[in-house]
């Protein structure tokens, strides 16, 4: 089953068995990093442009440092330092760029512009982040729900915050790929977006996963076995700050809401403004494994180059 020259947009656009092929490559490549073995630089010769709309740490590190040890390289373009900045159409970039790289990742702010450089691109285009969806950061974290439990089928999440953002939309996805079942608490205002909604309906028919929309925390994270958060504010929304800031105060994950979920391991896709959305006692946890989630990003999106380039 080849994935090469696949766009990675959404992951709706994997079946769940090319999803698991992924994920089973990345935990080969864990394993074999851990053991000290050399790894198949698979990727020699081959470079990937990064293209930044939005600052980044995870998404720029990772993808750079998973490039490298692949055998290949990774360059760093600034979507303003680019002739994009200038005017350049979207679509005259991709066809350039198709000429000089073997794949592009792009972290934007425009999910459309996304797709239009991945119609007029001849190579692969990769999702590094954008305003509907982050399929990269998704696929790591199912990965490392895997990782914590052997299994997937059956898991129950519980996402605490805006059911409306990237994360949220992109997690829906992949949980319902998958078999896990996902409530989401939101103020009304912020719960998941309709389209997701219905993709998930169309997923969940084949796995059996369920969604589950609240707007009370305590009662989403009843008997979860991960609990999974997210900034109250991301890039762009800061004009919105007052506003969510007062919604989103009841949703922090904080040891209280824990006491409701005795078990249930703590998750979070980072940058974190501890003391808003989660706390410090409760990210600095023995129940927190976000750093094993951070760590996974280089994981899985090694498998995502190796696969697709």
């Amino acid at each position: 089953m080849s994935l090469k020259g696949r766009d990675l947009l959404t992951l709706q656009e994997f079946t769940t068995e090319e999803l698991w092929k992924l994920l089973k490559l990345a935990e080969k490549m864990k394993m074999e990093y851990y053991a000290g073995e050399r790894i198949k630089e698979v990727l020699k010769g081959k470079t990937l442009a990064m293209i930044f709309q939005k600052p980044s740490t995870r998404t720029r590190v990772s993808f750079e440092i998973a490039m490298y040890q692949l055998g290949g390289k990774a360059l760093y373009l600034s979507w303003n330092e680019l002739q994009l900045g200038r005017g350049e159409t979207i679509s005259d970039t991709a066809k350039v760029l198709s000429r000089y790289v073997d794949g592009i990742m792009a972290r934007v702010y425009r999910h459309t512009d996304l797709e239009e450089m991945a119609r007029a691109a001849t190579i692969p285009v990769i999702n590094g982040l954008s305003d509907l969806h982050h399929p990269c950061q998704a696929l790591s974290d199912i990965f490392t729900i895997y990782e914590k439990k052997g299994y997937l089928k059956g898991i129950k999440i519980a996402f605490i915050g805006d059911g409306s953002n990237n994360v949220c939309s992109s997690l829906i996805i992949a949980s319902t790929k998958f078999g896990l079942h996902v409530n989401v608490a939101s103020p009304k205002d912020y719960m998941p977006r309709q389209d997701v909604l219905k993709i998930a309906e169309i997923n969940s028919a084949e796995s059996g996963s369920t969604v589950n929309l609240y707007t009370s925390p305590e009662e989403a994270v009843k008997d979860v076995d991960f609990i999974y958060t997210d900034v109250w504010i991301s890039m762009g929304q800061e004009e919105e700050s007052k506003k969510r800031m007062k919604e989103f105060t009841p949703y922090q994950v904080n040891k209280r809401l824990l006491s409701y979920s005795p078990k249930a391991m703590i998750m979070h896709c980072l940058p974190a403004h501890r003391g808003l959305e989660i706390t410090d006692e409760v990210i600095d946890s023995e129940r927190s494994i976000v750093w094993d989630q951070a760590e996974n990003r280089l994981h899985v999106q090694k498998a995502i180059l190796a696969s697709l380039l």
